[in-house]
């Protein structure tokens, strides 16, 4: 399959919260499939339309933001260098994962100390720079459109996404941007669900390099162990 972007991200191992995911956002991007949704009573508007904008990523966090291949680079380049940087980084372990409310959008978040977390994500960011093409114009100011901080500008100009290194913040999204209260209904029907299935404590044991095909949804290319 061709890929017209690539992105490094944290995806669930094999096992119920994976399985969960993929049921609650309507796609499975480790199989490439889509999958029937949960039938979920109580959420205040049907649940495709809670998740259409996380769909397409399927459940992940983003540690390197997505971005299309530079000049002179290609997939077998872009593999080979993520194969050695997974055997040469170690793995994180957090205390768990906690259902949250960031604004006005839902997504699992750590718990605990995420020094280990942030220094993974940066080490991340930087080794797989030289394979970004830089952002067209059209994509700056798309990006800018929403409106960003001098900070966040200069991020985006630097690494090609605004809410990275300083500002980087590890979250897996189950939602997109939704009323306040319908956020909170949708978190309260939630979190009894995914209560059992969140891991405690949380091992970042493996990357996942992914590729986004032309339809806009990711699919899992291969997924390293962390092995440093």
């Amino acid at each position: 399959m061709d890929f017209k972007r690539y992105a490094v991200y944290v995806t669930p191992e094999p096992g119920p919260l994976a399985e969960f995911g993929a049921a609650w956002l309507g796609w499975d991007c480790t199989t490439g499939r889509s999958v029937d949704h949960l039938t979920v009573p109580g959420l205040p508007i049907p649940l495709s339309e809670i998740t259409e904008t996380p769909r397409k990523y399927g459940l992940h966090a983003t540690m390197k933001p997505p971005f299309r291949l530079a000049h002179g680079q290609s997939e077998a380049t872009l593999v080979t260098a993520f194969e050695t940087f997974c055997s040469t980084t170690a793995p994180v372990t957090l205390a768990g994962l906690d259902l949250a409310c960031l604004g006005r959008f839902l997504a699992l978040v750590p718990e605990g100390d995420e020094t280990a977390l942030r220094c993974l994500a940066a080490e991340a960011l930087q080794a797989f720079e030289p394979f970004r093409a830089p952002l067209t114009e059209a994509e700056l100011a798309h990006r800018r459109a929403g409106g960003l901080s001098p900070e966040h500008d200069a991020l985006l100009v630097q690494w090609g996404y605004p809410y990275v290194m300083q500002a980087f913040r590890f979250h897996i999204t189950l939602s997109g941007k939704l009323p306040r209260a319908e956020a909170r209904r949708t978190q309260a029907v939630l979190a009894p669900l995914l209560e059992p299935l969140l891991p405690r404590p949380f091992a970042i044991a493996a990357l996942s390099l992914m590729g986004e095909d032309e339809s806009g949804r990711f699919h899992l290319i291969r997924r390293d162990a962390l092995c440093g």
